[in-house]
């Protein structure tokens, strides 16, 4: 794919999400995450170099390289992966400019000492497991605003921005709206809050319809990546 045909691509990206925020509302703002688990540094040079800034990473080490290997550009990095307690002090030195996948009170905590430790602090989103689905981490969407308030009282070194959640894992459009859905009304109860991270390649238009400003998608970004 040419650079021509990657912008070209990326604009029709663009253009949809476009049309889905307008159905919501003309002053519905959503943001992109490029999650760049897949690809190397230079393709994320290639997005970088047609207007993408922010990026995302899964795993701590991954994050790592990408972001030494891409030092020199001005990126946007988050953390969107199951973070491992022996990784939480890696995760802090790499100063991400969101963690998005805090799953527990129990996590909380841990990251909360390890940053009164290094003097730091860490905006973060919720992790909410809205299709209570046993495979996903996050909390189950019946405690989420009493986890998210208990987190924000408790642990001062933690700024938590929002929420964040994947989209339940079926071909049912209904039962993948009603996990967005849920998602959302937590974030709305939540009241000063300002991101809902819902929304991958493959359903990030339901997810804007049902409310996300912020979705993290992969193959449709990288698509000579696709798998």
């Amino acid at each position: 794919m040419t650079q021509t045909e990657y912008k070209l691509h990326i604009d029709r990206v663009i253009e949809k999400i476009e049309q889905a925020r307008i159905l919501v509302s003309e002053h519905h703002i959503v943001r992109i995450v490029a999650v760049s688990k897949y690809v190397d540094a230079d393709a994320v040079r290639a997005l970088y170099a047609i207007g993408q800034r922010a990026f995302g990473e899964n795993k701590v080490q991954d994050l790592k390289a990408k972001t030494e290997a891409l030092e020199e550009l001005p990126l946007e990095w988050h953390f969107i992966g199951t973070l491992q307690k022996n990784k939480i002090n890696h995760l802090i030195d790499l100063d991400p400019f969101l963690m998005q996948s805090l799953h527990s009170v129990e996590l909380a905590e841990a990251l909360d000492k390890r940053l009164e430790a290094k003097e730091k602090t860490m905006e973060c989103l919720l992790q909410i497991n809205s299709a209570k689905e046993e495979s996903k981490s996050g909390v189950m969407p019946e405690e989420a605003l009493d986890v998210y308030r208990e987190i924000a009282e408790r642990f001062p070194r933690i700024d938590l921005r929002g929420v964040m959640s994947i989209g339940a894992h079926t071909d049912d459009r209904d039962t993948v709206r009603k996990s967005f859905e849920t998602t959302r009304k937590i974030f709305d109860g939540l009241g000063d809050a300002e991101i809902c991270s819902m929304g991958m390649s493959g359903d990030y238009e339901l997810a804007i319809a049902c409310g996300s400003n912020m979705v993290r998608l992969g193959s449709v970004m990288f698509p000579q990546t696709e798998r």
